[in-house]
């Protein structure tokens, strides 16, 4: 499964980045763009509701530094991604 921004953001958000945290692999940068643009938030907006200095999030946009997970799953209930500590890949 893979999603596609409502915006047609740089690309769709693989679905390894929308499960539980032990089948879950970090997005990238252009992924947390996506999500950013899909919740309709800056990267400014979201450091504020985290709590983080704004170069953190500029770091994670970027690819300087990977995103951590509980940051990740807030970004995707914005996201209209659902809470993603609930899914589980499909083996097949």
């Amino acid at each position: 499964m893979e999603t596609k921004s409502n915006y047609g953001e740089q690309g769709p958000i693989r679905a390894v980045c929308l499960c539980e945290r032990k089948e879950w692999t970090e997005p990238t940068a252009s992924e947390v763009r996506t999500a950013l643009k899909m919740a309709g938030w800056s990267g400014e907006e979201l450091s504020r509701r985290l709590g983080l200095d704004s170069r953190t999030v500029r770091r994670w946009t970027l690819g300087e530094k990977p995103i951590n997970y509980a940051s990740w799953c807030v970004l995707c209930v914005q996201a209209g991604l659902g809470q993603i500590w609930t899914f589980t890949l499909m083996q097949g």
